[in-house]
């Protein structure tokens, strides 16, 4: 399993909480989604060989947010 924190812009809010955990976490591959509003953060559990770092991206910036 790989652990990365990615800085992410935009989110402020529950629902912006729940669209990046809720999208992140049906990727198969992801075995946990943290997002840490107050730092703009989310903190993902990975496994590399299910699932890319590009793709969680991917899918956070598809909700509206940007990944630094």
């Amino acid at each position: 399993m790989k652990n990365v924190t990615l800085n992410v812009q935009g989110m402020s809010c529950g629902h912006c909480v729940k669209a990046v955990e809720g999208s992140v976490g049906e990727l198969t591959g992801v075995e946990q989604v943290t997002v840490k509003l107050d730092d703009a953060q989310v903190e993902v559990v990975y496994n590399e060989s299910q699932v890319s770092l590009e793709k969680i991206k991917e899918t956070i910036d598809d909700q509206g947010y940007d990944v630094e």
